[in-house]
């Protein structure tokens, strides 16, 4: 695979189908839609498949550079972070345009190349490698997302999707003006070197905060969390999929990426205050899903504590919690997909997603009743699944750094059990007191080749974890290393490689005296 660019074919493949979808008919949009994601799930195999993952390889591989004009350059490269996250985003995009083959009846054409151009952008962030690159693809992924949920969501659609761009955008601003600063000052747009770059410990605060105010909206972070509730409930349910399982990830890898290596003094200055804000959304999102009546809203506010999780476990400055935050990042892209989708499946069927209109369907779609507890148990963590794993290991870091943050985080964990399988409960259990719920048809072959793929990824997460922790793990030592000199002191620990107290030093020093002069004494 040396020099041959996959990272360009990657974006390049998409980018032709969305062309090729504006000047064909419906039905041949569909089928273009539909190839042009499958051959990028099959590069994406292959990129799998010949990425070194041992530990003595290079951190970043398959990488592409042409200089476009001044500093700015087409420069690509992906390490383990980047190579999950563009997995992530290549798994589900098929099964996407397989949800939208029939619920999307209107401009179909201008649907799937929205679609398609939404998958060129999202592989261009997590494998840029120029900053300016890196800000155009995050900032033009905007666009698509603003488009389907604008033209192709519900009632309320012209709100949601200006509620959207104008959240996501003005978060952006700031960090493009840091962006511009840090080039003047290092002399370089290259990203790996910039996250190398020592800047002054003053500077690195406001530069922080320039960069968290994209990526808090960007997950999103309470307060700033408002626009997913409305964006979900109007997105159509692709829409809704691809905005939870990847766009949502793009912030947590902003600050790993960013935040976290370019900032590492600020970062441990300002954890107290990622640790609040988490602690908070973890919580409060948590009673709010509890009380919901839309099944949509409620798995929105679900998707704001499972962030929550996420930055905690990055703030908590130790390899568990960084790989327990990409776990859950992975994990929650594919269960809250799946959750979005068994959504859909019901909403075609009735058009309503008030909970209360349905009950008992585990009696007249017993399969989709299967499929829906096995999401639950997931989106619950439970032990087997994909975000067992990722919640353990956060929690496990977390405590490592602050117990009382790991006892709050544990607490909103409690709660989601609790309102996820309220939910199961009032739809799948009790009654049919509504006739056309129980007329309900069971799922379709085409629905169930949708959701069987993720139910399988659900479970290889769970049950074989070292198959995704193995490719981060050295990216994940590296961005540990550089935050070591920098992290706080933990409340339940005494920090690796920090000075010994004074009184352990001093008790060290008396016993080996001790031990000197019986040794003179036995001679």
């Amino acid at each position: 695979m040396d020099g041959f660019p996959i990272l360009s074919l990657m974006m390049a493949v998409p980018m032709a189908g969305a062309i090729a979808c504006l000047f064909a008919g419906a039905n041949q949009a569909r089928w273009i839609a539909l190839l042009a994601t499958l051959a990028d799930l099959a590069l994406g195999v292959i990129l799998w498949m010949n990425f070194d993952q041992s530990g003595g390889a290079a951190q970043w591989q398959f990488q592409e550079y042409a200089p476009i004009f001044g500093r700015f350059a087409w420069a690509l490269g992906i390490d383990g972070i980047a190579l999950l996250l563009i997995a992530l985003t290549v798994f589900l995009m098929p099964i996407c345009i397989g949800a939208s083959w029939l619920a999307i009846e209107k401009r179909v054409q201008e649907y799937m190349a929205a679609f398609l151009f939404m998958e060129v952008l999202m592989i261009g962030v997590f494998t840029a490698q120029d900053l300016y690159l890196f800000y155009i693809m995050f900032e033009a992924g905007l666009i698509p997302m603003y488009l389907i949920i604008g033209i192709w969501g519900g009632a309320d659609r012209i709100y949601a999707s200006y509620k959207f761009f104008l959240y996501t955008l003005l978060g952006s601003v700031l960090m493009l003006i840091a962006m511009m600063w840090m080039v003047h000052e290092a002399g370089t747009t290259d990203i790996p070197t910039l996250m190398a770059y020592n800047f002054d410990p003053h500077i690195q605060t406001w530069l922080w905060l320039a960069f968290f105010a994209s990526f808090a909206v960007k997950m999103p972070m309470w307060p700033v969390h408002t626009w997913l509730p409305d964006a979900h409930v109007q997105a159509p349910t692709a829409g809704s999929v691809i905005l939870a399982g990847v766009l949502l990830k793009m912030g947590g890898y902003g600050f790993i990426r960013f935040s976290l290596p370019m900032f590492p003094e600020a970062s441990a200055q300002l954890a107290p205050l990622v640790w609040g804000l988490s602690m908070v959304a973890v919580v409060y999102t948590s009673l709010v899903a509890l009380v919901q009546s839309d099944m949509k809203k409620l798995i929105a506010y679900s998707s704001v504590a499972h962030m929550a999780i996420v930055t905690i476990g990055l703030f908590a400055f130790n390899q568990a919690g960084l790989e327990g935050a990409m776990m859950v990042m992975l994990g929650h892209g594919l269960v809250s997909g799946a959750l979005f989708l068994c959504v859909g499946v019901i909403y075609d069927r009735l058009h309503t997603r008030e909970i209360n209109r349905y009950g008992g369907l585990s009696i007249n779609m017993p399969r989709y009743a299967v499929l829906f507890m096995l999401f639950t148990m997931a989106s619950v963590g439970l032990p087997g699944t994909s975000n067992f794993v990722g919640e353990f290991l956060s929690l496990m870091g977390i405590y490592q750094a602050s117990s009382w943050v790991a006892l709050v985080a544990t607490t909103g964990i409690i709660l989601g059990a609790a309102y996820m399988l309220y939910l199961y409960r009032r739809i799948c259990y009790g009654e049919q007191k509504n006739a056309d719920a129980a007329a309900m048809p069971d799922l379709s072959m085409r629905e169930l080749w949708l959701l069987a793929p993720i139910a399988a990824a659900v479970l290889w997460m769970g049950v074989y974890p070292e198959s995704f922790l193995a490719p981060m793990r050295p990216d994940i030592r590296a961005l540990e290393a550089r935050l070591a000199p920098a992290a706080p002191a933990g409340d339940s620990r005494i920090k690796l490689g920090a000075p010994k107290p004074v009184e352990d030093a001093h008790h060290e020093e008396a016993t080996a005296t001790s031990h000197e002069e019986a040794s003179g004494e036995a001679h």
